[in-house]
């Protein structure tokens, strides 16, 4: 059993409600579900939401969309993963996969690209990315893990960048953790198509004006294809930093020592 967790919730601090903005006549949310739902290697698909009133609207698009739900912490994303798997009764081996509510382009052909180098590579690989080294756009991240040792991270990590992140535990301990990586064919990494701020909303809203007339189930190549012949756009939102969330958890686990 193969399983994405996809993690949304309203109460984002650059750009409020961003999940559920109208982009090209559906909320955010929907077009990465939709999107989701057409990969060939994920038998199931869960919302990881948060227990906060607002948030029902998440839930509720979750159900409208076909894929499950699962209400639970706020702040501690890890614990909202976990249980929204383990309430499922998992098997020690049933892959779990990570993908955020932010990337409406997500491109469902490098979700089954990941997932498939993660089962071809067991033998040699814990947890499998395509994002460490980054090569892909910003936008198109997947992450890969088997549920039992998910289930260690889950009882082991403690900083609060671990805990908020989901997946930090396995990649800041390769000394436990055999770490994988899938690289793209060249490093377009510094294009950013995830949304965390509104210059990230008005590009992928440009993209699927453009992209998804020519074809609604428009991929990677589409894309990039588009933003080669129109380079300006990528000036709109190039000067914001990866990851920025992330490592602004980082100088929170300072406080706790």
């Amino acid at each position: 059993m193969i399983t994405a967790i996809i993690q949304a919730r309203l109460g984002s601090t650059r750009l409020p409600g961003k999940v559920l903005k109208p982009i090209f006549g559906k909320p955010m949310l929907e077009h990465l579900l939709l999107r989701a739902k057409r990969a060939n290697t994920l038998d199931k698909i869960i919302v990881a939401t948060t227990d906060n009133p607002e948030d029902k609207a998440v839930a509720e698009l979750a159900e409208k969309c076909g894929v499950g739900f699962f209400c639970g912490s706020e702040k501690d994303v890890l614990d909202r993963y976990y249980q929204a798997v383990k309430i499922r009764q998992p098997a020690d081996d049933d892959a779990i996969v990570r993908i955020t509510g932010d990337c409406p382009l997500a491109d469902p052909k490098v979700i089954d690209d990941v997932v498939n180098f993660y089962l071809q590579n067991q033998d040699k690989y814990d947890y499998v990315s395509n994002v460490h080294p980054p090569t892909y756009p910003d936008g198109m991240d997947a992450e890969v893990f088997p549920f039992k040792l998910f289930e260690r991270v889950w009882k082991e990590a403690r900083l609060e960048s671990e805990r908020e992140h989901v997946t930090p535990y396995f990649y800041n301990h390769p000394e436990i953790f055999r770490i994988g990586n899938r690289k793209y064919k060249k490093d377009v990494s510094a294009i950013r198509l995830t949304v965390d701020n509104p210059e990230d909303l008005i590009l992928v809203e440009k993209v699927f004006s453009a992209v998804s007339s020519k074809n609604p189930n428009f991929g990677l190549e589409e894309i990039l294809e588009y933003l080669e012949q129109n380079p300006d756009l990528l000036g709109m939102n190039k000067h914001i930093q990866r990851n920025k969330g992330y490592k602004k958890s980082l100088t929170e686990d300072l406080k706790q020592y």
